[in-house]
């Protein structure tokens, strides 16, 4: 055997020994990881969480679909009945299509859709929620939308690097000049996290 592939000799294993790569084999969907490992600074060196971003147009397509779902079933039924002709029955549908797009753009202005049991294999869907719960979670504990994971620890170490340098100095004149710039920092993230 060439490589130390394969087996030695395909004497009694009731094979020719011939070798081929496994066809069945499992590849993973994405190339491309959600989690970066690569950042400049040394504190996010920890993995940080890149949401996926849902396909509007799929989300959209899903939403008209379940409208003319329902209106079919009108439609079929209307003509089951046979009471009416197309073109009444063509009006009812109208009606009902006009009524039910404008439903669900009026749950999409004051986001509040109704709440729905979404599908794993609903990708789209679940990404969209997710996001919505993020955002939802994100206003409920006042975190600005610039929050940069681990800017507290940042901040900690300057104060740390000013405290050393401000006391080589001996007079630790620079030192209170480093305090008020440090508080003015403070009290502008309070701020930020309140907006």
């Amino acid at each position: 055997m060439s490589d130390n592939v394969g087996l030695s000799t395909p004497r009694g294993s009731g094979t020719s020994g011939y070798i081929q790569r496994n066809l069945a084999q499992m590849r993973p969907r994405d190339r491309a990881s959600p989690y970066t490992t690569t950042t400049s600074s040394p504190l996010s060196q920890s993995h940080s969480h890149i949401q996926r971003q849902p396909d509007k147009g799929l989300l959209e397509h899903d939403r008209k679909r379940q409208v003319e779902v329902k209106v079919f079933e009108l439609r079929d039924k209307l003509e089951e009945e046979g009471k009416l002709d197309q073109e009444e029955i063509d009006e009812q549908c109208d009606a009902l299509r006009k009524k039910l797009l404008a439903e669900q753009e009026k749950t999409a202005k004051n986001g509040l859709g109704p709440k729905r049991n979404i599908k794993m294999h609903q990708v789209h869907e679940l990404a969209d929620a997710k996001i919505k719960e993020s955002e939802r979670l994100r206003q409920a504990l006042k975190i600005s939308k610039d929050y940069e994971e681990g800017s507290h620890w940042r901040r900690q170490e300057e104060r740390m690097k000013m405290a050393e340098g401000g006391g080589g100095d001996g007079g630790g004149g620079g030192g209170g000049d480093g305090d008020e710039k440090e508080r003015d920092r403070d009290n502008d993230d309070r701020k930020r996290r309140r907006d």
